[in-house]
């Protein structure tokens, strides 16, 4: 009985591989081009896992961080009070 199962499920399998074709076909397509600023051979770096990329290093191995941004200016102070 478990030998029958056996048979059919070889056969199976040799039917189905007789359809399968042999190369595998892959579409290789461009990568994307890099965004507006990168240097061309470097590598984006996120050094403290922040998520937010804060450098790169170059083709040469050299760490370059990026410009810190300015500071945001603080919120005008909260007016309370009767006269304010």
């Amino acid at each position: 009985m478990r030998i029958g199962y056996i048979a059919i499920a070889m056969s199976g399998a040799l039917a189905l591989g007789a359809c399968a074709s042999r190369e595998a076909k892959v579409a290789e397509s461009a990568p994307p081009p890099p965004p507006p600023g990168a240097v061309a051979g470097s590598v984006a770096a996120d050094r403290d896992g922040d998520g937010i990329i804060d450098g790169y290093y170059s083709a040469d191995g050299i760490y370059h961080p990026n410009a810190a941004p300015a500071p945001l200016a603080p919120p005008p102070p909260v007016r309370t009070g009767e006269r304010g």
